[in-house]
């Protein structure tokens, strides 16, 4: 026989052993699909932002198709679609999801806050934050070097002036961004509500803060002292609002000496 027709011979029938062997082995060693987490999973966003609590869409579908889960709203940019969707299919109740958007805490435009040094390593927030708490004189504002901008999916995230700044009309919920901030600037607002907000996260002391930022929070107990629903406290120097008491009266704004509290009616015709 030719050695050539030989050697094809050879080297097709050890393929076709291999491929039966595949086959085979494929059969035996097959994980059990789960059909309805498949399905769950078809009609989450594919974000795999995690802002449900798990690794990402599969670990939700996956809880919620065995059972382990029982709440549909958790996904927060499927919103009340992707609820009423996990119910029919798993025959859980649907539920609610309250529209959020991201809102970055900081005024620290080039205005407000000056520079302390020049930073020429890595374009990164994370990396600046390293070098003495980033370039600017406020080690807790809004470097703008936008890794906030580089996670999110949607594109709703821009510098402007030298700080992130967030479209609500984009914005999805995701949370992506608070895992990205450094400084833990980007906080999650209701959408259609108009609340106040302090647009600063400075904890040193007023006098040193004033030193560092035109707009930032002194802690001066202005706002909590004029506010009527117990909403807003001061804590480590700097004022936080409670977005379950706050009604937008509008008047801890009128109040804050610095212009660190502003009224925000967050809106997404989308959702």
């Amino acid at each position: 026989m030719n050695p050539i027709l030989l050697a094809v011979i050879i080297v097709s029938a050890i393929g076709l052993i291999a491929g039966i062997g595949l086959a085979i082995a494929s059969i035996v060693m097959a994980v059990p699909v789960d059909k309805k987490a498949e399905e769950i999973r078809e009609i989450l966003p594919g974000a795999n932002c995690g802002a449900c609590g798990y690794s990402g869409c599969d670990g939700y579908a996956s809880a919620l198709s065995k059972g382990d889960e029982t709440n549909t709203t958790l996904c927060l940019p499927g919103g009340d679609e992707a609820s009423a969707e996990i119910a029919r299919i798993t025959g859980l109740a649907a539920g609610t999801v309250q529209p959020m958007a991201a809102v970055v805490r900081c005024q620290g435009i080039k205005r407000n806050c000056s520079t302390k040094l020049k930073y020429s390593g890595v374009r990164s927030c994370k990396m600046a934050a390293q070098l003495f708490g980033g370039p600017k004189e406020c080690t807790y504002g809004c470097i703008g070097y936008g890794d906030c901008v580089e996670v999110c999916p949607y594109n709703a995230i821009h510098i402007c002036d030298g700080v992130a700044r967030i479209n609500p009309l984009l914005c999805r919920a995701c949370k992506m961004c608070v895992n990205s901030c450094p400084k833990n600037l980007i906080a999650m607002m209701p959408l259609h509500e108009t609340k106040a907000e302090v647009l600063c996260v400075n904890k040193n002391k007023g006098s040193q803060t004033r030193k560092e930022c035109r707009t930032g929070c002194i802690g001066c107990m202005k706002c909590v002292k004029v506010c009527e629903y117990d909403a807003i406290k001061v804590e480590n120097f700097v004022a936080y609002v409670d977005y379950e008491k706050c009604t937008g009266c509008g008047k801890c704004v009128e109040g804050c000496p610095v212009g660190c509290v502003k009224l925000i009616t967050l809106e997404n015709n989308e959702r």
